[in-house]
């Protein structure tokens, strides 16, 4: 059998090895995702999470704090007032599955965008409603999110359209409140956290007043 010349050989190595790069390169493309992340405030971070952590394309929700001046504040410094802060949750997401404009279009229908002074039972600033943004781009569909609203409900909606700002994780006994099972002492008596939390929320009266507002339209209220 004759042998093949080297030269020949090595193309067919490198003609074989481009193969299986271009076909890695082609199944990345495929599994790629457009990761993204987000941050809104909308009243009662424990709800937000909640709420958000069931949309499809949704990765993970944190509770926690972002619009102040306090670096790494704490949960009561916030709720006592003072920091600038409002309670707010980033959604890391995958933009694929749920776009921006989507993403928004469920977060207002979440919420009560007529309201200046907190959100539902909440009051204060720290309760306030809020979009940050982090570029003209997220800027520009955001204003049009709150003009679409606004036009649905036939008034002008009070909800902010801030500059991305440092977002500070809550601790850790406020992160999935809402499935959490350990025993906390609350209003109600001594209650699992997830339990708990389906009380304050029926009592708050978030779900009652969003299907007010938004009827069928709300995405959330069950």
């Amino acid at each position: 059998m004759p042998r093949l010349p080297i030269c020949h050989t090595l193309k067919t190595v490198i003609l074989g090895l481009a193969i299986l790069l271009g076909m890695a390169a082609q199944h990345g493309k495929a599994n790629a995702r457009d990761i993204q992340t987000t941050v809104v405030a909308g009243g009662c971070f424990w709800c937000v999470e909640s709420d958000f952590e069931s949309v499809p394309g949704v990765i993970t929700a944190v509770s926690g704090f972002a619009g102040g001046s306090v670096a790494n504040p704490s949960y009561r410094q916030v709720v006592r007032g003072g920091t600038g802060h409002l309670e707010a949750v980033e959604i890391t997401y995958d933009a694929d599955t749920l776009p921006y404009d989507q993403l928004l279009h469920l977060f207002l229908r979440s919420v009560d965008p007529l309201d200046s002074g907190g959100q539902f039972c909440d009051r204060g600033e720290s309760y306030t409603t809020a979009i940050f943004v982090a570029n003209a781009r997220e800027r520009a569909i955001a204003e049009a999110a709150l003009r679409e609203a606004s036009t649905e409900l036939g008034r002008n909606v009070v909800t902010s359209v801030r500059d991305a700002a440092p977002f500070y994780p809550a601790e850790a006994d406020h992160q999935d409140y809402y499935r959490n099972n350990d025993l906390v002492v609350t209003r109600f008596g001594l209650r699992r956290k997830s339990v708990a939390y389906r009380l304050y929320r029926e009592a708050c009266g978030r779900d009652a007043r969003v299907h007010e507002l938004w009827g069928s339209a709300a995405p959330f209220t069950h």
